[in-house]
């Protein structure tokens, strides 16, 4: 596996894929991280040569992690995309038998909606995705109850405002794949990460969405991958997806 040298504490339980940025920083804050037996102060440096690092008083041996993985879900509708669900509801989690390392979810899919979803164990890649310098364009097949019209396809290509939020979205690239009295296919590339979005978006302009599917994250398509199924991404992908955030 990739060796890396000294950094941060959540740095490096990141890069080695043992906790995303976020819930190293999370676990830190809390206490639950030890260095050499001793609680680590957010920002710690600690080299993962020497360096004795435990969480929640349990030894986290960096040495037996694997090389971090990344690989794309196809995710079905009613499935959430959480690593737990108090409710007990199905989670991409449960969908993953074979992957050979603990990997997390790079964003996220609503429960009603289906597609591709990347997860990974290479912190640096999911934090490189989830910048925002970094966001590469998502693109989604839109299912809408109604024709669509001009006004309505330039809204969402130039920006809306949607609920909750004081700024309107960035430009958005639509094109209409179909379109007759009762229903409309769109096809709709994204370049932020808001919550629900596009759902928002479409109901800003006054189509109500039947179906919302992802197809692409960036240079990584979902291609003819079966719904609950997953694989590993080529080289190539992994190579074109880091190209992409830069």
């Amino acid at each position: 596996m990739t060796h890396y040298g000294p950094g941060r504490i959540q740095k490096i339980l990141s890069q080695y894929g043992v906790l995303s940025r976020r819930k190293a920083e999370e676990a830190v804050a809390a206490g639950r991280v030890q260095v050499n037996g001793r609680p680590c102060q957010p920002g710690q440096p600690v080299n993962p040569r020497r360096d004795i690092i435990a969480i929640d008083g349990k030894k986290v041996d960096l040495k037996k992690q694997d090389k971090p993985i990344t690989i794309m879900l196809h995710k079905p509708r009613g499935v959430i995309t959480t690593t737990s669900d108090e409710q007990g509801r199905k989670s991409v989690m449960d969908l993953l038998d074979g992957v050979p390392v603990r990997v997390y979810p790079v964003g996220r899919l609503d429960r009603n909606s289906e597609g591709l979803l990347l997860l990974t164990s290479d912190g640096e890649l999911a934090n490189a995705l989830a910048h925002p310098r970094g966001q590469i364009g998502k693109t989604y097949r839109v299912s809408v109850r109604s024709a669509v019209v001009e006004e309505q396809l330039i809204a969402l290509s130039t920006g809306v405002k949607i609920e909750g939020e004081y700024r309107p979205t960035l430009p958005a690239k639509v094109h209409v794949i179909s379109s007759e009295p009762g229903r409309s296919v769109l096809q709709l590339t994204i370049y932020e990460g808001r919550n629900r979005q596009v759902r928002k978006m479409c109901d800003a302009v006054g189509l109500e969405v039947s179906r919302l599917r992802r197809t692409a994250v960036g240079p990584v398509k979902l291609g003819m991958l079966a719904p609950g199924k997953w694989r590993q991404l080529t080289p190539a992908e992994l190579l074109a997806l880091r190209g992409a955030t830069k």
